[in-house]
């Protein structure tokens, strides 16, 4: 997934390792992950009422790009 937070942080977190489950499983279909959106707290959304933590992918993504 690519990303760019309001601080000017952007890039690419790998979310492959994590599509396993119920909630997680329908991700794998190109087409449905595209449906993701932004929700009312700025987290990654999908209509099965998934989201991510955004403060976690941010950490995901800090821990990847240099400084």
């Amino acid at each position: 997934m690519r990303l760019r937070f309001a601080d000017g942080i952007e890039g690419t977190v790998d979310l492959s390792a994590d599509l396993w489950g119920e909630m997680f499983e329908p991700l794998k279909d190109p087409a449905y992950f595209a449906q993701v959106r932004l929700d009312e707290d700025g987290a990654p959304a999908w209509p099965n009422g998934l989201d991510l933590a955004p403060d976690a992918l941010y950490e995901d993504l800090t821990a990847t790009v240099p400084r």
